[in-house]
């Protein structure tokens, strides 16, 4: 099984946002865990996908 790992831009460009925020994200413990390899942080595709739909769960499960 192959990982997909997506920069900072990327997951900013997946959920629609800027990379300011998926970094903040990250400073607050709120996003996707990311992992720091040398000056970057990488984000495991499956981990965005996990995240997304932990959100989408707590959204539905709220609006009752």
């Amino acid at each position: 099984m192959a990982v997909r790992l997506l920069t900072t831009e990327e997951v900013a460009a997946r959920f629609r946002t800027s990379p300011a925020t998926v970094r903040y994200w990250r400073h607050i413990g709120i996003g996707p865990t990311g992992v720091k390899a040398g000056r970057r942080v990488l984000y495991d595709e499956a981990e965005c996908d996990r995240w997304w739909q932990a959100k989408v769960a707590a959204s539905l499960h709220g609006a009752r």
